[in-house]
């Protein structure tokens, strides 16, 4: 570990800070029920190798980390999560019939970063082998894990440019306890990483994310929303848009309308408490539109539906003509579009989609996605594909084989976390 003058002194005002901030960590809601655990994690076990996945997200990518390990001997391995749904997800995906032979399996919650819990949480576990998720990095953490002369690997590595702008402000306090491994998942955040710990090895690896894609073909699965739009209509679906796009929405929704009369528009906001605000603005407009939750029957004609039932989104993909998938009109990070397009639905977006930059520029080739400078150009597409869509099947293959080829950073995650492990008990 690298000397660093200012460590101890930072880590006395780091412990102030947290002793100040931990009387009111204990009153939030849903840190409350686990609050005693978070502060004094004497419950954890020993693991030979501790995997943290921070929240959702992380956690689907620690379960397919640990489907893929295939230990030649007996391993104990520590799968800990900062939040509820995290561990959810670990306990429900890797029940004692999902684990592979040889590992002793324990799920857990994660310690606040007071060094004072951390220190203690790392006597407890005393892992060979750390595995930190994206950017996973809190310093008492590592600090506690340099001390105790774990070898630390960053998986699936990624860094925004903005947060790579706030480490490299303090790289010389990072560098002091920098992981000794660190697979990225693109060649920019290999590069920004290596900007904050230039003597650690930095290389790329597949995002891990793509080994849980599977594109499927829900064609004549049951859909609430397919139950009342009439086959003769064309479907278009504006999915997961944000607050701060509505008035653009609007302006698509006219135009739509305008280009193209006999359809049906289905509304999917990302956020459910916007239902009643973003109805009252589309009435405002002049709009008639429908609650999914008010219509019982098949519609007779052409309609615009905004729908306030939570979880159909998915399924209604698959009857749609088109998809508009909204938090990319406004810089907000994008939203999901991979779902409509591995169903072969012609997927526009917006220009931002920052969030989801992982997938690659050349999916936007396959044909099934594509990327629009402004609305107007977003809804010029729309129209283009209600008049004529193409052949679902060509696009589906085309994702297919983009995914396919995209696919096996699970098992370079764990093949890597393997030989760490194995080189610590030569």
């Amino acid at each position: 570990m690298t000397k660093c003058a200012f460590i101890p002194n930072f880590f006395k005002f780091y412990n102030i800070l947290w002793g100040a901030a931990l009387p009111f960590l204990k009153r939030h809601p849903r840190l409350a029920p686990t609050f005693d655990r978070r502060i004094n994690p004497i419950h954890l076990q020993p693991a030979d190798i501790w995997i943290q996945a921070a929240s959702a997200g992380e956690a689907y990518l620690a379960v397919s980390i640990i489907k893929a390990l295939k230990p030649e001997r007996a391993v104990t391995i520590l799968l800990t999560s900062n939040t509820d749904q995290g561990m959810d997800i670990l306990t429900q995906a890797l029940s004692p019939k999902k684990i592979p032979p040889h590992i002793s399996l324990c799920i857990d919650i994660f310690p606040f970063d007071s060094p004072k819990a951390m220190n203690k949480a790392v006597q407890q576990v005393n892992p060979a082998v750390m595995v930190l998720l994206e950017t996973e990095l809190w310093p008492a953490h590592l600090y506690a894990l340099k001390k105790n002369h774990t070898t630390v690997l960053l998986i699936n590595g990624r860094l925004s440019r903005k947060s790579s702008r706030n480490y490299r402000l303090t790289k010389a306090f990072w560098r002091s306890f920098a992981p000794e491994r660190i697979l990225a998942i693109s060649a920019k955040d290999a590069k920004r990483f290596s900007q904050i710990f230039p003597h650690t090895r930095v290389d790329t690896m597949d995002n891990i994310k793509f080994d849980r894609m599977t594109v499927q073909n829900t064609t004549g699965k049951a859909s609430a929303l397919a139950a009342i739009v009439p086959r003769e209509l064309p479907l278009s679906i504006f999915a997961s848009f944000r607050r701060q796009e509505e008035t653009q929405i609007i302006d698509m929704i006219k135009t739509l309308l305008e280009k193209v009369p006999n359809q049906i528009i289905a509304l999917f906001p990302r956020h459910m408490h916007r239902i009643s605000p973003f109805l009252k603005k589309l009435n405002t407009n002049g709009l008639k539109v429908y609650k999914g939750s008010q219509i019982s029957s098949v519609l007779t004609g052409p309609a615009i539906i905004l729908w306030d039932k939570f979880g159909d989104l998915h399924q209604a993909y698959s009857h749609a003509k088109v998809v508009f998938v909204g938090g990319s009109l406004a810089p907000l990070g994008g939203q999901n579009f991979m779902e409509p397009a591995g169903l072969g639905i012609p997927t526009i977006i917006g220009p931002h989609w920052q969030d989801f930059a992982w997938v690659g520029k050349e999916i936007f080739n396959t044909g099934a996605v594509t990327r629009c400078k402004n609305r107007q150009h977003a809804v010029k597409t729309m129209c283009k594909h209600l008049v004529k869509s193409g052949d679902q099947k060509t696009r589906i293959d085309a994702v297919n084989h983009y995914i396919s080829q995209k696919q096996g950073g699970a098992q370079t995650a764990a093949d890597t976390i393997w030989a760490s492990w194995v080189a610590n008990h030569e």
